[in-house]
């Protein structure tokens, strides 16, 4: 079931590829007023675009199905789960440190006070 996703997925992402290098640029309406709309004629009277742009949307979507289902497979396949990640309990312990413990709370404003200057 992997190979066959993962194949999927790299068929889609070359057609993905193929399909945004079919696309015309932003620019290439202004080559239309000066006779090069004649091109043009295969996909209708709207051109490519449309066509081109749904096609893409619809291979962007399989790609990002693809991949979501392959990073499931590989979370399954690699046993990992939310227990893994904690700690043992040994590694827990909080290791007792040189720094002696100051008693009482520290004050809430350490800035020392600037000395007021009389100005005469």
């Amino acid at each position: 079931m992997e190979k066959l996703i993962l194949i999927v997925h790299i068929l889609t992402a070359l057609a993905i590829i193929g399909l945004i290098l079919l696309q015309q640029g932003k620019g290439a309406a202004a080559g239309a007023s000066f006779g090069a709309g004649a091109s043009q004629t295969v996909f209708g009277s709207e051109g490519s675009g449309s066509f081109f742009t749904r096609a893409t949307a619809i291979f962007a979507t399989i790609f990002f199905c693809t991949s979501f289902g392959l990073a499931i497979i590989a979370k399954n396949a690699s046993g990992v789960s939310a227990d893994v990640l904690s700690l043992p309990a040994e590694l827990q312990k909080v290791q007792e440190s040189d720094v002696p413990q100051v008693d009482g709370a520290a004050p809430a404003n350490d800035i020392p006070a600037v000395p007021e200057t009389s100005q005469e």
